[in-house]
Protein backbone atom coordinates (compact mmCIF):
# COMPACT_ATOMS: atom_id res chain seq x y z
CA UNK A 1 0.00 0.00 0.00
CA UNK A 2 1.56 3.31 -0.69
CA UNK A 3 2.01 6.09 1.60
CA UNK A 4 2.11 9.51 0.87
CA UNK A 5 2.53 12.91 3.00
CA UNK A 6 0.05 15.86 2.61
CA UNK A 7 1.72 19.36 3.83
CA UNK A 8 0.22 22.83 3.45
CA UNK A 9 0.72 24.71 0.41
CA UNK A 10 2.84 27.86 1.24
CA UNK A 11 2.95 29.41 -1.82
CA UNK A 12 6.96 28.92 -2.75
CA UNK A 13 6.67 26.81 -5.43
CA UNK A 14 5.14 27.48 -8.82
CA UNK A 15 1.43 25.14 -8.46
CA UNK A 16 -0.22 23.95 -12.24
CA UNK A 17 -2.40 21.19 -13.23
CA UNK A 18 -0.42 20.97 -16.47
CA UNK A 19 2.44 22.91 -17.38
CA UNK A 20 2.44 26.04 -19.30
CA UNK A 21 4.42 24.14 -21.84
CA UNK A 22 2.24 21.29 -22.29
CA UNK A 23 -0.64 23.63 -22.86
CA UNK A 24 1.17 25.57 -25.43
CA UNK A 25 2.68 22.44 -27.31
CA UNK A 26 -0.73 21.31 -28.08
CA UNK A 27 -2.23 25.15 -28.88
CA UNK A 28 0.72 25.18 -31.36
CA UNK A 29 -0.65 21.95 -32.86
CA UNK A 30 -3.64 23.71 -34.09
CA UNK A 31 -1.90 26.92 -35.05
CA UNK A 32 -0.09 24.69 -37.50
CA UNK A 33 -3.47 23.93 -39.33
CA UNK A 34 -5.33 26.74 -38.86
CA UNK A 35 -3.28 30.28 -38.29
CA UNK A 36 -4.44 33.08 -37.52
CA UNK A 37 -7.72 31.77 -36.60
CA UNK A 38 -6.51 30.04 -33.50
CA UNK A 39 -4.99 33.51 -32.10
CA UNK A 40 -8.41 35.47 -32.90
CA UNK A 41 -10.07 32.76 -30.16
CA UNK A 42 -7.36 33.96 -27.52
CA UNK A 43 -10.48 37.04 -26.51
CA UNK A 44 -12.71 34.51 -25.81
CA UNK A 45 -10.48 31.99 -24.01
CA UNK A 46 -9.58 34.77 -21.50
CA UNK A 47 -13.00 35.06 -20.77
CA UNK A 48 -13.59 31.13 -20.53
CA UNK A 49 -9.89 29.90 -19.09
CA UNK A 50 -8.46 33.01 -17.42
CA UNK A 51 -5.98 31.19 -15.47
CA UNK A 52 -4.94 29.08 -18.49
CA UNK A 53 -4.34 31.91 -20.69
CA UNK A 54 -2.50 34.18 -17.70
CA UNK A 55 -0.37 30.97 -17.39
CA UNK A 56 0.79 31.43 -20.95
CA UNK A 57 1.16 35.17 -21.02
CA UNK A 58 3.47 35.19 -17.77
CA UNK A 59 6.01 32.17 -19.24
CA UNK A 60 6.42 34.38 -21.56
CA UNK A 61 4.85 32.09 -24.93
CA UNK A 62 2.25 35.05 -25.64
CA UNK A 63 1.68 38.30 -25.36
CA UNK A 64 -0.94 41.31 -26.55
CA UNK A 65 -0.01 43.83 -29.04
CA UNK A 66 -0.43 47.13 -29.18
CA UNK A 67 -3.60 46.90 -30.73
CA UNK A 68 -4.59 44.45 -27.77
CA UNK A 69 -4.50 41.32 -29.56
CA UNK A 70 -2.66 38.09 -28.54
CA UNK A 71 -0.08 36.47 -30.57
CA UNK A 72 2.93 34.57 -30.20
CA UNK A 73 5.69 35.83 -28.79
CA UNK A 74 9.50 35.51 -29.63
CA UNK A 75 10.16 33.19 -27.14
CA UNK A 76 7.14 31.22 -28.47
CA UNK A 77 8.02 30.96 -31.88
CA UNK A 78 11.51 29.72 -31.13
CA UNK A 79 10.25 27.25 -29.25
CA UNK A 80 7.17 26.30 -31.49
CA UNK A 81 10.09 25.84 -34.61
CA UNK A 82 12.31 23.78 -32.07
CA UNK A 83 9.68 21.57 -31.48
CA UNK A 84 8.65 21.14 -35.14
CA UNK A 85 12.24 20.26 -35.45
CA UNK A 86 12.67 17.54 -32.59
CA UNK A 87 9.28 16.13 -33.98
CA UNK A 88 11.36 15.33 -37.13
CA UNK A 89 14.53 13.38 -35.83
CA UNK A 90 14.57 11.36 -32.89
CA UNK A 91 17.04 12.64 -30.09
CA UNK A 92 19.12 10.27 -30.30
CA UNK A 93 19.96 10.42 -34.23
CA UNK A 94 20.04 13.86 -34.05
CA UNK A 95 23.72 14.99 -33.60
CA UNK A 96 24.58 12.83 -36.44
CA UNK A 97 23.12 15.38 -38.47
CA UNK A 98 25.89 17.78 -38.31
CA UNK A 99 27.27 19.90 -40.40
CA UNK A 100 27.99 18.72 -44.22
CA UNK A 101 31.44 17.65 -45.29
CA UNK A 102 32.44 18.62 -48.68
CA UNK A 103 35.40 18.11 -50.77
CA UNK A 104 36.46 21.96 -50.57
CA UNK A 105 39.13 23.17 -48.09
CA UNK A 106 38.83 26.69 -46.66
CA UNK A 107 37.38 28.65 -42.91
CA UNK A 108 34.56 26.30 -41.50
CA UNK A 109 33.91 23.84 -38.82
CA UNK A 110 37.30 22.75 -37.10
CA UNK A 111 38.13 18.63 -37.62
CA UNK A 112 40.40 18.01 -34.41
CA UNK A 113 41.54 14.68 -35.47
CA UNK A 114 43.10 15.96 -38.89
CA UNK A 115 45.85 18.63 -38.54
CA UNK A 116 48.87 19.98 -41.22
CA UNK A 117 51.15 22.20 -41.20
CA UNK A 118 50.80 25.73 -41.18
CA UNK A 119 50.58 27.88 -44.35
CA UNK A 120 50.39 31.65 -44.83
CA UNK A 121 46.97 32.35 -44.76
CA UNK A 122 45.59 30.04 -41.99
CA UNK A 123 44.15 31.12 -38.94
CA UNK A 124 46.12 30.90 -36.13
CA UNK A 125 43.22 30.50 -34.15
CA UNK A 126 42.77 26.50 -35.85
CA UNK A 127 46.79 26.37 -34.57
CA UNK A 128 46.95 23.44 -32.66
CA UNK A 129 49.02 23.54 -29.37
CA UNK A 130 49.95 20.08 -28.53
CA UNK A 131 51.58 19.43 -31.84
CA UNK A 132 53.14 22.19 -32.32
CA UNK A 133 54.85 22.00 -28.83
CA UNK A 134 55.86 18.30 -29.84
CA UNK A 135 57.35 19.47 -32.88
CA UNK A 136 59.60 21.89 -31.17
CA UNK A 137 60.61 19.74 -28.66
CA UNK A 138 61.14 16.79 -31.34
CA UNK A 139 63.35 19.52 -33.23
CA UNK A 140 65.43 20.72 -29.67
CA UNK A 141 65.45 17.49 -28.24
CA UNK A 142 64.13 18.21 -25.34
CA UNK A 143 65.25 20.87 -22.47
CA UNK A 144 63.92 24.36 -21.54
CA UNK A 145 62.46 26.80 -22.46
CA UNK A 146 61.04 25.52 -25.61
CA UNK A 147 61.26 27.32 -28.75
CA UNK A 148 58.92 27.40 -31.24
CA UNK A 149 59.88 27.98 -35.14
CA UNK A 150 57.28 28.52 -38.22
CA UNK A 151 58.33 25.15 -38.97
CA UNK A 152 56.97 23.28 -35.64
CA UNK A 153 53.35 25.02 -36.27
CA UNK A 154 50.91 22.77 -36.83
CA UNK A 155 46.93 23.86 -37.60
CA UNK A 156 43.56 21.90 -37.27
CA UNK A 157 42.47 21.28 -40.91
CA UNK A 158 38.90 22.85 -41.56
CA UNK A 159 35.88 21.74 -43.12
CA UNK A 160 34.67 23.86 -46.18
CA UNK A 161 31.13 24.70 -45.62
CA UNK A 162 29.41 25.51 -48.30
CA UNK A 163 27.10 28.51 -48.06
CA UNK A 164 23.53 27.92 -49.57
CA UNK A 165 20.56 29.98 -50.69
CA UNK A 166 17.21 28.12 -50.25
CA UNK A 167 13.25 29.41 -51.09
CA UNK A 168 10.55 26.77 -49.87
CA UNK A 169 7.52 27.54 -51.87
CA UNK A 170 4.32 26.28 -49.90
CA UNK A 171 0.93 25.84 -51.38
CA UNK A 172 -1.42 27.57 -49.70
CA UNK A 173 -4.31 26.45 -51.81
CA UNK A 174 -7.31 25.36 -51.05
CA UNK A 175 -6.89 21.54 -51.28
CA UNK A 176 -4.21 21.76 -48.38
CA UNK A 177 -6.73 22.06 -45.79
CA UNK A 178 -7.45 18.52 -46.63
CA UNK A 179 -5.82 15.54 -44.57
CA UNK A 180 -3.67 17.58 -42.63
CA UNK A 181 -1.41 18.09 -45.27
CA UNK A 182 -1.19 22.16 -44.58
CA UNK A 183 -0.36 21.38 -40.75
CA UNK A 184 2.71 19.14 -41.50
CA UNK A 185 4.19 21.17 -44.34
CA UNK A 186 3.86 24.35 -42.14
CA UNK A 187 5.57 22.33 -39.85
CA UNK A 188 8.50 21.01 -41.55
CA UNK A 189 9.03 25.19 -42.68
CA UNK A 190 9.64 26.07 -39.41
CA UNK A 191 12.08 22.76 -38.61
CA UNK A 192 13.98 24.55 -41.28
CA UNK A 193 14.17 27.47 -40.01
CA UNK A 194 15.23 25.72 -36.70
CA UNK A 195 18.06 23.74 -38.18
CA UNK A 196 19.45 26.81 -40.20
CA UNK A 197 19.40 28.89 -37.17
CA UNK A 198 21.23 25.96 -34.77
CA UNK A 199 23.38 24.30 -37.90
CA UNK A 200 23.93 27.01 -40.92
CA UNK A 201 24.06 30.17 -39.70
CA UNK A 202 25.50 31.46 -42.72
CA UNK A 203 22.92 29.78 -45.04
CA UNK A 204 19.62 32.22 -46.25
CA UNK A 205 16.47 30.87 -45.55
CA UNK A 206 13.06 32.28 -47.18
CA UNK A 207 9.66 30.53 -46.96
CA UNK A 208 6.59 31.79 -50.11
CA UNK A 209 3.45 31.11 -50.21
CA UNK A 210 1.89 30.34 -53.61
CA UNK A 211 -2.06 30.16 -54.01
CA UNK A 212 -3.17 32.22 -56.43
CA UNK A 213 -0.87 34.89 -56.04
CA UNK A 214 2.77 34.29 -54.57
CA UNK A 215 4.05 36.02 -51.64
CA UNK A 216 6.82 36.09 -49.06
CA UNK A 217 6.20 34.45 -45.64
CA UNK A 218 8.48 36.22 -42.70
CA UNK A 219 8.66 33.62 -39.27
CA UNK A 220 5.60 35.43 -37.75
CA UNK A 221 3.35 35.31 -41.29
CA UNK A 222 4.64 31.84 -41.49
CA UNK A 223 3.38 31.02 -37.72
CA UNK A 224 0.04 32.38 -38.90
CA UNK A 225 -0.71 31.36 -42.41
CA UNK A 226 -3.16 29.35 -43.45
CA UNK A 227 -4.78 27.93 -46.55
CA UNK A 228 -6.65 30.16 -48.67
CA UNK A 229 -10.60 29.31 -48.31
CA UNK A 230 -11.93 27.94 -51.30
CA UNK A 231 -14.48 30.90 -52.71
CA UNK A 232 -16.08 29.58 -55.85
CA UNK A 233 -17.21 26.38 -56.53
CA UNK A 234 -17.90 26.36 -60.81
CA UNK A 235 -16.93 23.20 -62.52
CA UNK A 236 -14.38 25.23 -64.66
CA UNK A 237 -13.30 28.17 -64.11
CA UNK A 238 -11.46 30.74 -66.95
CA UNK A 239 -10.33 33.96 -65.52
CA UNK A 240 -8.09 36.51 -66.96
CA UNK A 241 -7.08 39.10 -64.28
CA UNK A 242 -5.26 42.51 -65.34
CA UNK A 243 -2.77 42.85 -62.15
CA UNK A 244 -2.18 46.87 -62.40
CA UNK A 245 -6.31 46.90 -62.26
CA UNK A 246 -7.72 44.01 -60.88
CA UNK A 247 -10.93 43.62 -59.60
CA UNK A 248 -12.66 43.92 -56.11
CA UNK A 249 -12.82 40.08 -55.94
CA UNK A 250 -9.93 37.90 -56.86
CA UNK A 251 -10.24 34.02 -55.82
CA UNK A 252 -7.03 32.78 -54.21
CA UNK A 253 -7.26 29.52 -53.70
CA UNK A 254 -5.81 28.78 -56.88
CA UNK A 255 -2.52 26.67 -57.39
CA UNK A 256 0.10 29.39 -59.10
CA UNK A 257 3.19 27.27 -58.80
CA UNK A 258 4.51 29.44 -62.11
CA UNK A 259 4.13 33.05 -60.01
CA UNK A 260 6.27 30.81 -56.76
CA UNK A 261 8.87 29.96 -59.10
CA UNK A 262 9.34 33.38 -60.49
CA UNK A 263 9.33 35.03 -57.31
CA UNK A 264 12.00 32.58 -55.87
CA UNK A 265 14.67 32.77 -58.92
CA UNK A 266 13.72 36.97 -58.16
CA UNK A 267 14.96 36.11 -54.46
CA UNK A 268 17.85 33.86 -55.16
CA UNK A 269 19.62 35.76 -58.13
CA UNK A 270 20.18 38.35 -55.62
CA UNK A 271 22.21 35.64 -53.19
CA UNK A 272 25.79 35.52 -53.42
CA UNK A 273 25.53 31.75 -52.01
CA UNK A 274 27.64 28.92 -53.65
CA UNK A 275 24.52 26.88 -53.50
CA UNK A 276 21.07 28.00 -54.33
CA UNK A 277 17.97 25.70 -54.29
CA UNK A 278 14.37 25.91 -54.03
CA UNK A 279 12.31 23.44 -52.28
CA UNK A 280 8.24 22.72 -53.68
CA UNK A 281 6.07 21.40 -51.33
CA UNK A 282 2.42 21.04 -52.99
CA UNK A 283 -0.62 19.12 -53.75
CA UNK A 284 -1.93 19.66 -56.75
CA UNK A 285 -0.90 20.71 -60.66
CA UNK A 286 -0.54 24.43 -61.82
CA UNK A 287 -4.28 26.13 -61.83
CA UNK A 288 -3.09 29.57 -62.36
CA UNK A 289 -0.11 31.14 -64.26
CA UNK A 290 0.97 34.71 -65.33
CA UNK A 291 0.94 36.48 -68.70
CA UNK A 292 2.62 39.80 -68.71
CA UNK A 293 0.64 41.46 -66.29
CA UNK A 294 -1.93 39.53 -66.83
CA UNK A 295 -3.54 36.55 -64.04
CA UNK A 296 -4.83 33.56 -65.62
CA UNK A 297 -6.77 31.73 -63.43
CA UNK A 298 -8.09 27.99 -65.23
CA UNK A 299 -9.87 25.29 -63.48
CA UNK A 300 -9.54 21.96 -64.69
CA UNK A 301 -5.96 22.19 -64.59
CA UNK A 302 -4.65 23.14 -68.32
CA UNK A 303 -2.04 22.34 -70.24
CA UNK A 304 -0.60 25.85 -70.63
CA UNK A 305 -0.44 26.69 -66.97
CA UNK A 306 1.31 23.07 -66.76
CA UNK A 307 4.11 24.27 -69.75
CA UNK A 308 4.67 27.86 -68.75
CA UNK A 309 5.19 26.83 -65.25
CA UNK A 310 7.52 23.99 -66.89
CA UNK A 311 9.22 26.46 -68.64
CA UNK A 312 9.82 28.99 -65.52
CA UNK A 313 11.28 25.70 -63.37
CA UNK A 314 13.90 24.94 -67.16
CA UNK A 315 15.15 28.78 -66.32
CA UNK A 316 15.92 28.55 -62.58
CA UNK A 317 17.63 25.40 -63.57
CA UNK A 318 19.43 27.32 -65.96
CA UNK A 319 20.30 29.86 -63.81
CA UNK A 320 22.05 27.16 -61.71
CA UNK A 321 18.97 26.30 -58.87
CA UNK A 322 18.15 23.17 -57.85
CA UNK A 323 15.09 22.15 -57.53
CA UNK A 324 13.66 19.11 -55.22
CA UNK A 325 9.37 18.88 -55.59
CA UNK A 326 7.54 16.68 -53.31
CA UNK A 327 3.83 15.85 -53.89
CA UNK A 328 1.56 15.15 -51.23
CA UNK A 329 -0.30 12.45 -52.37
CA UNK A 330 -3.62 11.59 -49.97
CA UNK A 331 -5.46 9.17 -52.39
CA UNK A 332 -5.69 7.90 -55.97
CA UNK A 333 -6.84 11.30 -57.50
CA UNK A 334 -3.34 12.28 -57.80
CA UNK A 335 -1.91 10.71 -60.83
CA UNK A 336 -1.40 13.68 -62.43
CA UNK A 337 0.13 15.57 -59.98
CA UNK A 338 2.59 12.69 -59.51
CA UNK A 339 3.51 13.01 -63.37
CA UNK A 340 3.60 16.77 -63.27
CA UNK A 341 6.39 16.57 -60.62
CA UNK A 342 7.87 13.85 -62.66
CA UNK A 343 8.04 16.05 -65.89
CA UNK A 344 9.49 19.10 -63.52
CA UNK A 345 12.06 16.57 -62.38
CA UNK A 346 13.18 15.97 -65.97
CA UNK A 347 13.49 19.49 -67.29
CA UNK A 348 15.55 20.65 -64.66
CA UNK A 349 17.75 17.81 -63.37
CA UNK A 350 16.55 17.91 -60.04
CA UNK A 351 14.62 15.20 -57.86
CA UNK A 352 10.85 14.60 -57.30
CA UNK A 353 9.04 12.76 -54.79
CA UNK A 354 5.64 11.67 -53.57
CA UNK A 355 4.84 11.38 -50.16
CA UNK A 356 2.33 11.61 -47.61
CA UNK A 357 1.79 14.39 -44.39
CA UNK A 358 2.90 12.26 -42.35
CA UNK A 359 6.29 11.29 -43.74
CA UNK A 360 7.41 14.62 -46.12
CA UNK A 361 9.49 16.42 -43.13
CA UNK A 362 11.83 13.69 -42.85
CA UNK A 363 11.94 13.96 -46.81
CA UNK A 364 12.31 17.45 -47.07
CA UNK A 365 15.07 17.80 -44.82
CA UNK A 366 17.35 15.06 -46.21
CA UNK A 367 16.91 17.10 -49.50
CA UNK A 368 17.87 20.45 -48.31
CA UNK A 369 20.63 19.15 -46.28
CA UNK A 370 21.67 17.23 -49.84
CA UNK A 371 20.99 20.16 -51.81
CA UNK A 372 23.54 22.46 -49.76
CA UNK A 373 26.48 19.95 -50.41
CA UNK A 374 28.31 20.79 -53.95
CA UNK A 375 29.27 23.95 -55.17
CA UNK A 376 26.89 24.68 -58.59
CA UNK A 377 28.27 26.78 -61.55
CA UNK A 378 25.12 29.03 -63.23
CA UNK A 379 24.80 27.84 -67.11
Amino acid sequence: MSTFEYSRFDGSEEFSPQSADKVFDEFSKYLMQFGDEVMENFERWEDENPDVVDMLVKRGLIEKDREGKYRVTPKGMKRIENKALENLFDVRARDAMGRHDTQFRGAGQTVHEDSKPYEYGDPVSNLNLHETLRNAVQRQGGGTPVKITADDLVVHEMEYQTSCATVVLLDMSGSMTRYGKFGAAKQTALALQALVRAKYQGDFLQTVGFYTYASPLGERELLNCAPKEVSIYDSRVRMRINLDQPPSFVPEHFTNLHAGLQFARRILMRQPAANKQIIVITDGEPTAHVEGRDLVLMYPPSEKSARLTLGEAKHCAEMGIHIASFALVEDYFYHSLVNFVEQMAQVTGGISATCNAQDMGNMVVSSFIGGRKKRRRVG
